[in-house]
């Protein structure tokens, strides 16, 4: 499955990040759930990763925890 990269800013600065369209789907439901721009989700994921984690793993697996939290 190929990726899609996106460009957002995190923290004032620029970077991309390259995901499955089916993450960034998970990803851009969960900020409409919330209210926010995907960025801002994005930047709460990084923060809250550890730093030897990748932020595309952190990702990915911030929106398996939040289909599986609503699944269950």
């Amino acid at each position: 499955m190929p990726l899609f990269k996106r460009s957002l800013s995190l923290h004032g600065h620029r970077t991309s990040l390259a995901l499955e369209p089916e993450f960034w789907q998970v990803i851009d439901a969960m900020a409409a759930r919330r209210d926010m721009a995907v960025s801002a989700l994005i930047a709460e994921i990084d923060d809250a990763r550890e730093p030897e984690d990748s932020l595309s793993s952190a990702v990915r697996v911030h929106a398996l925890n939040d289909l599986l939290s609503r699944t269950s």
